[in-house]
């Protein structure tokens, strides 16, 4: 194992590499897509997004208002821009 003291470094040679934005991915087969783990991830993205307790609310309730499918249409239009869902 080669150890390199931080002025044995030339940082012109190092490879810097910017960072790209990664999409969430949610495993719906998983434990990730159980309903619960789904409205929870609404809160939270929506609070990253700026979102009102209003429209977290509003969203929740659709996404209740109907069977499973519903959840996973409501929830991939809100946020089918910034999260994929995998079945």
């Amino acid at each position: 194992m080669i150890i390199f003291k931080s002025n044995q470094i030339n940082k012109r040679d190092m490879a810097i590499i910017n960072k790209t934005p990664r999409r969430l991915v949610i495993d719906l087969t998983g434990p990730d897509g159980n309903a619960y783990f789904l409205l929870g991830t609404v809160s939270n993205l929506g609070k990253q997004l700026g979102w009102s307790r209003e429209d977290i609310k509003e969203l929740h309730e659709k996404m209740t208002s109907g069977d499973y499918d519903n959840l996973i249409e409501e929830f991939d239009k809100a946020f089918g821009h910034v999260c994929d869902l995998e079945r």
